[in-house]
């Protein structure tokens, strides 16, 4: 048995879905640029709607598209927002931030951390610029700054996961439960058993999972 992620662009599709479906959701806004934060409004009837269906919500905390290198202004407002979406009862927040040399923006994330108020962090789908050299030092970096989700794809090209497996289960292996590695990026309602099967991931995540 494994969890199945949907992406969603606001609140499209939300209400056409069942926690049979589907267990969690991953809300954000503008998702031709990759998804970036949601609205007050979206956030807050998004989560009232999706709790009374069981399902849970993980919110994007991401000002704007493009890389995720940030400057001080934007790390700002990524606090407000993140401050905003724990008022708004959301289970999960989605970061992703990175330094010129796309290595994890170490005083970033302390700077944001405090705002978080201790709810559950995903690393966003940003950690496939992470060069594969530095993955491995990522993980267990954010394992201790508490993260408990990474999405990836195993490769920021862009190309078929599939043709990442071997890369995704040498990172899944050196993880081994200490946190939890979700594959996306290509993945659908209709090939995520078989990329299951073939790298034992207990979550999945699209825009097309259900």
């Amino acid at each position: 048995m494994f969890i199945k992620e949907f992406c969603a662009e606001n609140l499209t599709e939300l209400f056409s879905l069942t926690s049979e479906k589907v267990q969690r959701v991953e809300l954000c806004d503008n998702l031709a640029v990759g998804g970036t934060t949601p609205s007050y409004g979206v956030i807050k009837e998004a989560a009232r709607h999706l709790h009374e269906k069981n399902i849970t919500v993980a919110t994007m905390i991401r000002p704007r598209g493009g890389n995720f290198v940030y400057n001080d202004l934007e790390l700002r407002v990524m606090e407000e927002d993140i401050l905003q979406a724990v008022e708004l009862e959301t289970d999960y927040l989605v970061l992703g931030l990175l330094t010129k040399e796309n290595l994890l923006d170490h005083d970033g994330i302390q700077f944001l951390l405090p705002a978080t108020k201790g709810l559950p962090l995903v690393f966003h789908m940003a950690f496939d610029s992470i060069p594969k050299t530095h993955q491995k030092e990522a993980i267990d970096e954010l394992i201790e700054y508490g993260f408990t989700r990474i999405l990836l794809h195993g490769s920021d090209e862009k190309n078929d996961i599939f043709n990442n497996i071997d890369h995704l289960n040498d990172l899944i292996n050196y993880a081994d439960g200490r946190i939890e590695l979700m594959l996306g990026g290509g993945v659908t309602a209709e090939n995520c058993n078989d990329l299951v099967k073939k790298t034992k991931v207990t979550a999945v995540h699209g825009t097309k999972i259900n």
